[in-house]
């Protein structure tokens, strides 16, 4: 545990979700800022959807607040929020970072794809030229189907939703010609992913059944708590290999100090 000194000088950040009881990024920012000798702090704001707007607002007219952090299930509509984006949260639809522009309003950006990928790599799991099965369409899918599919996978998305998985094709396909599918559920694949929230709360249901899956199929889930989700006790009890969901945030630190400036 890091002692956090909080003085008049010190700069804030805010991870914006609904719930936010279950969010690992203050425990590994604030060990970060403590590290880099810098005077900030990260803090859990819980918004609800109909009170999102006036959240960002209101810390938007906190003068010595520098940066918004967005978990679900935000990550859609502040993109609407911002007022530039980069690329990969262009085409993704989501955002999952926020800095002030200089001229004021906000620029969002998107590192949860790219922070999954690096950790399958980090783990030896190398998605060029895999057959990828995800699960969810929403803020975190998207961005994790482009990631994907810059990396070279082959993308089979699903979604509860199925018009909302429909869109994300529609929108990707072109940049990806052959590489993106929608489908009803989960197919054979080298990797099968959860990126929907299911799996948060007790109770919830598994987003697809890895009893179902070829044998070998590695199944990674991004909830990050807790580390062992239903879905992945299920897959190690059926015998197939797990990917944890804490990596693909600890793999976006190093992105995350670039876009904010942290040194």
């Amino acid at each position: 545990m890091v002692a956090v000194n909080i003085r008049g000088t010190t700069r804030l950040y805010a991870v914006l979700g609904d719930p936010v009881a279950q969010v690992r990024a203050p425990a590994l920012l604030n060990p970060l800022f403590a590290q880099l000798g810098l005077d900030a702090v990260l803090v859990p704001v819980e918004a609800t959807p109909a009170g999102l707007g006036d959240a960002v607002r209101g810390l938007t007219a906190v003068r010595n607040l520098d940066g918004l952090l967005v978990t679900v299930p935000h990550k859609m509509a502040c993109r609407a929020l911002a007022d530039r984006v980069t690329e990969a949260a262009a085409l993704s639809g989501s955002v999952n970072a926020m800095r002030r522009l200089p001229g004021g309003g906000w620029e969002g950006a998107n590192f949860d794809g790219e922070g999954f990928v690096r950790g399958l790599r980090t783990a030896g799991h190398e998605p060029r030229g895999a057959t990828v099965c995800l699960a969810g369409a929403g803020g975190a899918g998207s961005a994790m189907a482009v990631a994907l599919l810059r990396a070279g996978a082959h993308v089979t998305v699903w979604d509860a939703d199925p018009d909302r998985a429909a869109s994300l094709v529609s929108r990707l396909a072109p940049h990806f010609p052959g590489r993106l599918a929608a489908a009803p559920g989960h197919v054979d694949a080298d990797l099968a992913v959860n990126a929907t929230p299911m799996g948060l709360r007790p109770g919830d249901p598994l987003p697809f059944d890895p009893a179902a899956l070829r044998p070998g199929t590695l199944v990674a889930d991004i909830i990050m708590s807790p580390r062992y989700t239903a879905l992945l006790r299920a897959a190690r009890e059926a015998g197939l290999p797990v990917h944890h969901g804490e990596p693909m945030l600890a793999e976006q630190i190093a992105l995350y100090r670039e876009f904010f400036g942290l040194g």
